[in-house]
């Protein structure tokens, strides 16, 4: 359970739509200008994108540059400061945070901005019914930490049409925030079998996956197509959870994650006027309309004003 507890009871006030009807709208304010630049995850490069066109509508002369080569990527520019915006798809590691810590004499800040389903995602006419995540781990790993069997062909899952037949594994490279999530949760912290297909980037698993109807891949929900199909998962190989909204919130489906914005705050004094404005903006009611076009899940807005108080203090 990654989210868990703390937003089950959320799950019912959640409206069809998914945003939370105290969401407020953006309200523009004054002064507000300069350059903005955010290095980091692959996973909400998209997002960041689109963000980015919502947020300029409103501020024309803001300028804001997007790079997305990978989480991993945040962290060293956030100590640098060449951005002031470092979005994740994982938490930051302990060593990341003491890197950070060492250079500015304080922990940067985390702002969580947007729902994950961390999909594993298979062809959309591969017909298996859900995959415990001891069976992820078994296709995955070469160290299988979780206690199961190699698997490696169709048959072993039960689909005896296919038997025989290899499943062809697509992931992310190691730089990517997802890979890193995935390897603590689905395997365990164990080792990625050398078989495992590595991509750059997020929609490229995708497009793998879609393009090969014995293939599986893990991506972000935002990612899916009409060429694949998100397999539900089992934690404990109990029932299987689709990889959808409520699921994600109740902590049933066993990769939910949040998809985090870091940012360089010093203690007791407000954020940069510039970013907490963008930030008021990616968790209003606008830019969490732009989290569902982009095919994730918004954030409840108890948890929202939360976080954007902290900022602004």
């Amino acid at each position: 359970m990654v989210i868990g507890a703390m937003l089950t009871t959320m799950v019912a006030s959640a409206e069809e739509s998914h945003i939370d009807e105290a969401t407020a709208a953006y309200k523009a304010v004054s002064g507000v200008s300069g350059n903005l630049n955010s290095i980091g995850s692959d996973s909400l490069n998209n997002l960041m994108t689109l963000w980015a066109e919502g947020f300029k509508k409103t501020y024309p002369n803001v300028n804001i540059q997007i790079e997305g080569k990978g989480s991993s990527t945040a962290p060293p520019a956030l100590i640098e400061g060449t951005a002031q915006l470092g979005p994740m798809s994982r938490p930051m590691k302990a060593e990341e945070i003491d890197a950070f810590e060492k250079k500015h004499g304080y922990k940067p800040t985390q702002v969580n901005v947007a729902i994950d389903a961390l999909a594993v995602f298979a062809h959309k006419d591969n017909p298996i019914k859900g995959l415990t995540m001891k069976q992820v781990d078994s296709l995955y790993s070469s160290t299988r930490k979780m206690g199961g069997d190699d698997l490696s062909e169709w048959g072993q899952l039960g689909l005896n049409a296919w038997k025989g037949r290899a499943i062809s594994l697509f992931g992310r490279n190691s730089a990517s925030g997802t890979y890193g999530f995935f390897q603590e949760h689905a395997l365990a912290k164990g080792d990625f079998k050398s078989s495992v297909k590595e991509q750059p980037g997020s929609s490229a698993v995708v497009q793998g996956v879609g393009g090969d109807q014995y293939a599986i891949g893990y991506s972000g929900i935002g990612y899916k197509t009409s060429g694949v199909r998100a397999v539900p998962l089992s934690s404990e190989g109990g029932d299987f959870f689709e990889a959808n909204y409520a699921n994600s919130l109740s902590g049933d489906y066993p990769l939910a994650r949040f998809l985090i914005v870091y940012v360089n705050k010093k203690p007791d004094e407000a954020l940069d006027k510039l970013s907490l404005e963008f930030l008021k903006f990616v968790l209003s009611k606008d830019g969490q309309k732009i989290v569902e076009k982009d095919g994730y899940y918004p954030m409840p807005n108890e948890l929202a004003v939360e976080t954007l108080k902290t900022l602004a203090e």
